[in-house]
């Protein structure tokens, strides 16, 4: 018989018609013995708890949990996972389409490779469905790991969407620790610390952008749009946001979560060299000439364009003001 998968899904508000198309997506999978696990985190619009258990009636593969009050969408998830006991898992948005092969696939590889997790590459479509990206690996430049790599520490290596990771991993992930800020960052990093991860080239399926992602998706002029309609132009405001929505938010926090779940000494003294770099970078306002470390800790495979943009925020950040202003 062939492996049960769980595939964990958490709403909140959720579009319905996107809501749909995703579950759809899921259950007409060529791979079928699944177990899609849903957790609704008290959504005000009841017509999606509604809809959720017309999907269970319908198919016994569904469960659903409808949570009491609002857990937060990093709390959702832990505790979806915490409710999953396949031996395989994959996380899923709500608002996506999945290839009918993307279960069977992913999991081929898997086994193929003999590593703890594999993602994915995928097109991305705007709110209607149109392919604005036919290839998200090159235009979000992501790294590509076959193996291991200490990226894992710094990166997240590949959109929780796109991940299928081993039970191993699940049990080493929960529950979550208080700094656990990406649950796709720690399933990598808790994999690359086993057997390894691998990648899969062929788009499996679509990852849709629209103005409430939670997270990713948009490129860094959409990032600095948004964020200059809420804090302004100013230079005091560019260095804000390469302080919280860069440098905090996308990479210290990351590293900082790394650091809680480390067990080796030398991981660790590796990722609090990391942290220090990331604190000086704060410490400076107009450049910075730790150039040597940006490249140790974050150079890879797939990263040119984005190393590029990184640099000149981290380490040149009176020129990275230029462009931020135009």
């Amino acid at each position: 018989m062939d492996e049960l998968v769980d595939i964990i899904l958490a709403t909140y508000e959720t579009n319905l018609k996107y809501l749909k198309e995703q579950i759809d997506s899921i259950l007409n999978q060529t791979y079928k013995n699944i177990h899609l696990i849903i957790s609704d985190d008290n959504s005000p619009n009841k017509e999606i708890q509604k809809i959720l258990s017309e999907y269970k009636q319908k198919d016994s593969r569904v469960s659903i949990y409808i949570q009491e009050k609002n857990l937060g969408y990093i709390k959702n998830f832990g505790f979806l996972l915490e409710q999953s006991t396949a031996d395989y898992v994959m996380f899923s948005d709500h608002d996506d389409i999945w290839n009918p092969n993307k279960v069977s696939k992913s999991l081929e590889v898997m086994k193929q490779k003999d590593v703890d997790l594999v993602y994915c590459n995928s097109t991305q479509i705007d709110e209607n469905g149109k392919i604005i990206h036919e290839d998200y690996f090159k235009y979000k430049n992501v790294p590509l790991i076959n193996g291991k790599s200490k990226l894992a520490m710094s990166r997240c290596v590949g959109i929780g969407c796109s991940q299928l990771i081993t039970k191993y991993v699940k049990e080493k992930m929960i529950p979550f620790k208080a700094e656990v800020m990406a649950h796709d960052w720690l399933a990598a990093y808790i994999a690359n610390n086993a057997k390894g991860m691998a990648y899969i080239k062929e788009p499996l399926f679509a990852y849709r952008l629209h103005n409430s992602n939670v997270f990713g998706g948009r490129n860094l002029d959409q990032n600095l749009s948004r964020w200059k309609e809420k804090n302004g132009n100013t230079y005091e405001s560019y260095l804000n946001y390469r302080k919280q929505d860069v440098i905090d938010k996308a990479y210290l926090n990351g590293t900082k979560m790394c650091m809680a779940y480390a067990t080796k000494d030398e991981e660790k003294k590796y990722l609090q060299k990391m942290i220090q770099y990331y604190n000086k970078l704060l410490k400076s306002k107009y450049i910075n000439f730790h150039w040597i470390s940006y490249f140790k800790f974050l150079g890879g495979k797939n990263l040119l364009k984005k190393m590029i943009k990184e640099f000149i925020i981290f380490h040149l950040p009176a020129l990275g003001y230029i462009y931020y202003r135009k």
